[in-house]
Parts: C-alpha cells; structure tokens; sequence
C-alpha cells in the first residue's frame, strides 16, 4: 500500500511550477511502545485534567490555551485569536535560493520529508528540476506554510525523487560557546597528532544505516516475548573497562592493535544477527 501523502501543494522555481506530494521519510511507528495500565486490575487507565487548585476534572469546553507571563498568571487565548495568527497557506515550497549541498549545517537540519510528484502531468518538471539540482550539485533553500506554521526548507536530490528537510530557527538552535566557551584552547601536534591521525585513517568507511542496531528496542522486544513464554532475562553484565594511565601510550597501543588487524587476512563475513521481532506491548 502506498504511503499517505501529509501535504500535498506545488514546488515552485521561478515560473517552473510542479505539483508534490510531500512524505514522511522518518517515522517511530515500528519502535516498541507501551500503554499504561493499573498494576491492579490490569485496565488501562486515561489521562485526565484537573485545576491544580480545586483538583476537580476540567471538561473538555472549558480547557483554552494560555500564556503564562508571571507566576500562575495567563494571558487566555482563545481558539479563534489562534486561528487568526496561524498563516495562509498558497500550498507552495517556493524555492528561494540554491547552494552548495553541504553549506546548511546540520544542526538546523529537523525533520526529513520526501518530495515525489503528486500528478504524472507533473513528472516532466519535477525530473527537470531534480536532475539540474543534481547536475550542479546544489540544494535549495525553499520555504512554505506547513502544518499551520510558517516554514524554511532544505531540498536536494535522493534517487529518483527530493528529499525535505525543515529547519530548525535560528532562535531554537543553542549557542555552542555556552557548552563549549569552557574547553581549554590545546593544540596537538607531533607523534600524538600523527598517531591520532594514523588510527582515524585505519577506521576509514562509509556511511550505511542498514548496520546500526536500535540494541534498546531489540531488548525490550526480546523482553515482551521472553515474558509472554514465562522466560526470564538476565541482565547482561558490563564488560570490563581498562584505566587509560598515559594518553600516548595509549595511541601507540590503539595504533598497534589497528595495524594488527589490518595485517589480518579477511574472513568470511557471519550473517548478521536477527533481530528480535518487533511486538506492540499493550
């Protein structure tokens, strides 16, 4: 079945205008997930406002939003000022500006959305507008009305289709000298530098998320079942960690373990691993 289109509008360079179809290109949906229950009877249990200070139930009518601007003081909005404020859409991601692929830093990178035509009347113009990205290896930066907010947007190629990253705001991204104002200025240099330098070069790869194990998930999974066959999970112990005394002797002896490995003659891969299937708790 083919996905749910969350968002459906046209992609606009200029006077090349195509119609899209936008994509969720991530989702959480296969992780493990729990309900709350009561331990006591076992019945799921609800979630429930109350006035913290009567502690009665509030119905569902009487909640509005609120703005808190000095203690338990609240500017109420209601539904309809909300509304008003939320921006008109055209559904349009007009394309502002393209640039190198790797001049957006990534962290403004939030959430990933694929760009597919919405209509085969539309596909010429898409592929045109993909492969000329692609043949100068740019992105774009576009923006649009999305989901009721006012958004910036990184585009660029991937296969046969675009790929949507919205952008954090410059105001929520965090300043990094408040985390990183204290670290002391150090340069490195000499054998510690080229030591450093030789066992990066050893764990040279390439990117490829089909090796990354969501271990967490697969133990809760692995949980559920060994629970629903009256099994028992041990915990698994930590391994052992040795005491790093002197930093460059433990270069020398991390850049002699790489060369011993790389000395070694390749062996033929074992499978990987199955994960343990996936089961919605609850």
């Amino acid at each position: 079945m083919a996905p749910r289109a969350l968002w459906k509008g046209t992609l606009a360079v200029g006077d090349l205008v195509c119609p899209v179809a936008l994509y969720a290109a991530a989702s959480t949906a296969e992780r493990v997930s729990f309900n709350i229950v009561n331990a006591g009877t076992g019945h799921r249990v609800r979630r429930e406002y109350v006035d913290q200070d009567t502690g009665k139930p509030v119905e569902r009518e009487d909640q509005v939003k609120g703005y808190e601007t000095s203690k338990d003081r609240f500017v109420i909005l209601e539904p309809d000022e909300i509304a008003a404020a939320t921006p008109e859409s055209d559904k349009t991601i007009g394309v502002d500006a393209f640039l190198a692929c790797g001049d957006v830093d990534t962290l403004f990178f939030d959430r990933p959305y694929f760009l597919a035509p919405s209509s085969d009347a539309g596909e010429e113009a898409f592929a045109l507008i993909r492969e000329g990205m692609r043949a100068k290896k740019v992105a774009a930066i576009a923006h649009a009305v999305l989901f009721r907010r006012w958004r910036a947007l990184v585009v660029r190629p991937h296969e046969r289709g675009l790929v949507a990253n919205t952008l954090n705001f410059d105001y929520e991204v965090r300043d990094a000298d408040k985390v990183f104002g204290d670290i002391p200025a150090m340069k490195i240099k000499g054998e510690m530098l080229d030591l450093a330098k030789h066992i990066i070069g050893t764990k040279k790869g390439e990117f490829d998320p089909s090796t990354f194990d969501d271990r967490y998930d697969a133990a809760l999974a692995e949980l559920v079942k060994a629970k629903l066959e009256g099994r028992r999970i041990e915990k698994p112990k930590p391994e052992p960690k040795g005491k790093v005394i002197d930093l460059m002797e433990a270069l020398r002896q991390s850049a002699k373990g790489s060369n011993d490995v790389a000395r070694k003659p390749a062996r033929a891969k074992k499978p990987a691993a199955q994960k343990a299937p996936s089961r919605k708790a609850g």
